[in-house]
Order: structure tokens, then sequence, then C-alpha cells
């Protein structure tokens, strides 16, 4: 199986437990990788064989600034579903939300979660 890659997409939202994170906002980080079949693709060089990155990359976008969730791993859950109900021709999905600006004690950190999610049969 073959696989598109989406890295550091970057947006401004408002996700957090905290009353402050939902007026303030902060950056939130997504890494995508889409299993699908890119044979025909890579055999005609033709862009109608393939997903399209800007198509994918909008999907992502809606769900990160078009809802609020109190927690990151919902948040990567909810890219998941959409990036599968986007287009039937991906059969898999990884998303990592990277949070930056995540509450931690320390000086310097972030928090991140992954999920993966495959199409149901």
């Amino acid at each position: 199986m073959d696989v598109i890659f989406l890295e550091d997409l970057a947006f401004f939202a408002y996700h957090g437990l905290y009353e402050e994170e939902a007026r303030l906002g902060q950056r939130f980080h997504v890494d995508l990788a889409c299993w699908l079949d890119l044979g025909p693709a890579s055999r005609e060089d033709d862009y109608a064989l393939t997903v399209c990155y800007g198509t994918l990359t909008r999907t992502v976008e809606t769900v990160v600034t078009g809802s609020r969730f109190k927690l990151i791993e919902r948040l990567a859950g909810a890219i998941a579903d959409a990036v599968l109900a986007a287009d039937p021709r991906i059969d898999r999905v990884r998303v990592r939300v990277h949070k930056p600006g995540a509450p931690l004690p320390v000086a310097s950190g972030r928090a991140s979660v992954q999920i993966e999610r495959a199409r149901e049969s």
C-alpha cells in the first residue's frame, strides 16, 4: 500500500480544557498519512488518479477551525473521520495533532496525540 504524507500543517484554533484556551486560541500542527493505491497515478502521471493534497488540507482545516474540542484526542479522531469520508480511495489514515502551547509544567515542550483509523469493510 502506498502513502501520501502532509506534514506540519499549521492552524490557529480554540481547542482545550481551559477557559483561556477557548478565549485566546493557539496554534495546532497536524501531520497526516493516507494509505491508498497510488499505482495508477504513478504509472499514468494523471492528476485524476490520485488524491488532491489541497483538498486534503482543506478537509483538515475545516475540522480544526470549524469546531471546538476539549481534547486533542477528539480533534484527531474528527480529522481522521473527515479524511476517510472525503475520498473513498483512502483506505487508512494516521493523524498526529501537536499542541505546542499545551499547559505543561516545564519550560519547553508540546503535547501530541496520534490516531489511526481504517475504512470499515
